[in-house]
């Protein structure tokens, strides 16, 4: 606060305590204007446009946050609130570009569980970004979903093989199918779909929620992968108001910079146990010496797995990742 010229009050830095100010969830995000949703299941439920107020810094603000808004908040057009506080988060997803980033993204916040969702066939699946999906959703405390999808066109099984040591748990869908397995899970909880493009989940998104009008768009005949269709999170409630879903923009990687090495082999169940009991101190489980080998040997996990962290921890490193 300034005086003016001839005021004699002098300059302060105490801030003001909005105590007055309304709570709010940010639904979606478009360039510096948030779109928050206050007073949801009542009926002066109201979407408020909002920007973010100075006095919060550098401090972002993503899609799921629970903010508190001052200004106007009645939501009638043209009207634009400002965001003076976020609440302390649950959780929060983050990537980073690649795995030398040191530039942490949060993508979203308050997530209580990831849906990594991967077609079966067109495009076919990739289960390192699925590997990587998963070590950041244990990173983040948040519960992993397996969705599979277009099981019309390929056989679930050897997929689902690769995963069963995890005791990940995971729904398999069909185009056109019934999605009331899928719905289940989502029932009461916010979720954050992840995937790479053309995996369907824009396709879902609209199936679950029909106002959504998501985009949707082919796979590349070419090259195999998808086009980004979604530019920006959203998150949306499901019918009835029995939970949240956040469908996020495709990728094409998912770096994990952020992520401590050591807690890398935590989203592998069935190579942690063997990492306690035989790895001498600080071992980085890439070079000789790793009691993992003998693990594996055991019967105590499969091969796969182990090339799979193995992978993972040498990408981290700046090897490349194919």
């Amino acid at each position: 606060m300034r005086p003016g010229r001839r005021g004699s009050r002098p300059r302060t830095r105490r801030r003001p305590a909005h105590e007055d100010a309304v709570p709010g969830m940010v639904t979606a995000v478009d360039r510096g204007r948030y779109r928050c949703l206050v007073d949801p299941g009542t009926p002066d439920e109201r979407a408020v446009t909002a920007m973010r107020a100075r006095e919060l810094g550098r401090k972002g603000v993503v899609v799921g946050d629970r903010v508190a808004l001052v200004g106007d908040t009645s939501g009638d057009p043209d009207t634009l609130a400002r965001i003076v506080r976020v609440e302390p988060r649950a959780s929060a997803l983050r990537r980073t570009a690649d795995d030398t980033d040191p530039f942490e993204r949060i993508i979203v916040a308050n997530a209580g569980q990831m849906v990594i969702v991967a077609a079966l066939a067109d495009p076919e699946p990739r289960p390192r970004l699925i590997d990587r999906c998963l070590v950041a959703a244990y990173d983040a405390g948040m519960d992993p979903l397996l969705c599979l999808t277009k099981s019309d066109l390929a056989d679930p099984g050897p997929l689902l093989e690769i995963y069963a040591p995890l005791g990940v748990p995971y729904v398999v869908t069909r185009r056109g199918g019934d999605l009331g397995e899928l719905r289940g899970h989502l029932a009461g909880r916010v979720s954050v779909l992840v995937g790479h493009s053309g995996v369907g989940k824009s396709t879902l998104v609209n199936a679950l929620v029909p106002e959504a009008e998501r985009a949707v768009s082919q796979v590349n005949a070419v090259t195999g992968r998808g086009r980004h269709t979604s530019s920006s999170a959203i998150a949306l409630e499901l019918p009835g108001g029995d939970g949240w879903i956040i469908d996020t923009p495709g990728v094409r990687s998912f770096g994990l910079a952020h992520v401590r090495p050591e807690r890398v082999i935590e989203a592998f169940d069935d190579l942690a146990e063997g990492a306690a009991e035989r790895c001498p101190p600080h071992c980085d489980h890439l070079n000789e010496g790793c009691g993992l080998d003998g693990w594996v040997a055991d019967g105590h996990a499969g091969r796969a797995r182990l090339d799979s962290l193995r992978r993972l921890l040498g990408s981290r490193e700046g090897e490349p990742d194919h």
